[in-house]
């Protein structure tokens, strides 16, 4: 039996190079199918619905390395929807956490951002899908090249949000280590390849989850970190919006990757990315370890995307998923509804290193109203399913993957059951938890659709 086994105190001697296999995490919740609007002749449907049950963060952490997490202030795994990518085994997938435990509150009309267990340590977590229930197999660490937690703290003052304690009240070191990781594919080698919000970067991490290289945009002079850092992205990613860096990434068949930023970069300022729906997908080689083409990519207006939403910066990508050949899935959401576009990556799309990535350009790419009639080639689009039609299908998706014939699978980012707001602790500092469980929904497409 694991030694996470509630009941059980058994200590885990297993190096964190090996990575550490968890318990079964057992709950019930299995979504009934249904049926949505339809897709071609046919609808989308859930088939399945499977939840990951409760286990403390700081059982969770202090067993991959101890010591880490003094107090989970009542914090349950969760966050693990970041990303999702197939691990070989029918229902078996590799994740990726978020930084951690995040909030907002306000203090003196002012929003700070609060880590609640700055201690936590980003990992790769590798789960089963099992009927209803998601059973973690094994979690990997992100560490340092000396071997210490990368941790999910900002990096830089002035860059990143400054850090707080859980109540907003006490200012937390920054870290330059610090990843927000987001996106998840696995190399034919077995090590990882992730991308961050922070820099944002792309992180390339060995199999035992040491950060092997983090690739960030030129110029960003990020100082102090204990692992390589590669001033090899294009630079006019320094503007991109304060958490909304790299979200969504996949991996094509010849091995390249393709990068998404997940919303439209602030230029020339917050406003016009504000108001924008033009963000950027990159191409990337590991081979040369190089951006070798980057595409335009439009948003639909956010009204069309969510009925519900006025607000264009509300659009988001959290995941692309590789479909063969240069076929992508991309997922245009908002935390309530989400749909997937098929595009062709062309190399007539391709903008890297034109006026666009000229931080001077004005107007900038993202404050053109209408970028095609001005020239820009935008990736063509293909609705291939409405999400939000399909009944069973939870809010915040952020990992998709495909999970057989015509089936996708997809995971929601639960936040690790928190809120904003001063409320999301009692008086005791323990977590009020919003009773959001993350959850891997199996959606099966009309045959055809992908």
């Amino acid at each position: 039996m694991s030694p996470l086994v509630p009941g059980k105190r058994r200590v885990l001697g297993r190096s964190v190079a090996a990575g550490v296999p968890l318990a079964a995490l057992v709950a019930l919740g299995v979504a009934p199918a249904a049926t949505g609007t339809p897709t071609g002749a046919k609808a989308a449907e859930v088939t399945g619905s499977a939840t990951l049950g409760d286990l403390p963060l700081g059982t969770f952490s202090n067993a991959l390395l101890p010591g880490t997490v003094d107090n989970d202030r009542g914090v349950d795994l969760g966050g693990i929807g970041s990303d999702l990518y197939p691990a070989g085994r029918k229902g078996e997938f590799w994740t990726v956490t978020d930084r951690g435990p995040n909030g907002q509150i306000k203090v003196d009309g002012t929003k700070r951002r609060t880590f609640p267990v700055p201690g936590f340590d980003p990992a790769v977590v590798k789960i089963r899908v099992t009927g209803d229930r998601v059973k973690v197999l094994d979690a990997i660490p992100l560490t340092t090249k000396s071997g210490k937690p990368v941790t999910g703290l900002s990096n830089q003052e002035a860059r990143d949000e400054k850090p707080y304690s859980y109540d907003a009240k006490s200012p937390l070191p920054y870290n330059p280590n610090g990843l927000d990781t987001e996106g998840i594919v696995r190399a034919a080698d077995g090590s990882f390849w992730l991308v961050d919000e922070y820099g944002p970067s792309l992180v390339h991490v060995s199999a035992d989850g040491q950060v092997l290289a983090r690739h960030v945009p030129k110029g960003l002079d990020l100082q102090g970190a204990d692992y390589p850092v590669v001033e090899s992205l294009p630079s006019v990613l320094l503007h991109r919006k304060v958490n909304r860096g790299f979200e969504g990434l996949a991996q094509l068949p010849g091995g390249d990757l393709v990068l998404a930023v997940q919303s439209p970069l602030s230029l020339p300022d917050e406003d016009a990315g504000e108001a924008s729906r033009t963000t950027r997908l990159l191409r990337f080689s590991p081979k040369s370890r190089a951006v070798t083409a980057e595409y335009a990519y439009r948003f639909d207006p956010v009204d069309v995307v969510d009925p519900g939403e006025e607000d264009p910066s509300e659009l988001k990508i959290s995941s692309v998923v590789a479909v063969g050949g240069d076929r992508l899935l991309v997922e245009e959401r908002t935390d309530k509804a989400a749909r997937l576009q098929e595009v062709r990556l062309t190399r007539g799309a391709d903008i890297l290193g034109g006026r666009w990535d000229d931080a001077t350009t004005s107007p900038s790419l993202e404050q053109l109203d209408d970028p095609a009639a001005r020239g820009v080639p935008v990736l063509d689009k293909r609705l291939v399913v409405d999400l939000n039609t399909v009944d069973g299908v939870p809010d915040k998706i952020e990992g998709i993957a495909l999970g057989g014939r015509d089936t996708l699978a997809l995971i929601n980012d639960n936040d690790f059951g928190m809120t904003d707001g001063a409320e999301a602790f009692d008086a005791d500092g323990r977590l009020v938890d919003s009773g959001i469980e993350t959850k891997v929904t199996h959606v099966k497409l009309p045959k055809g659709a992908l």
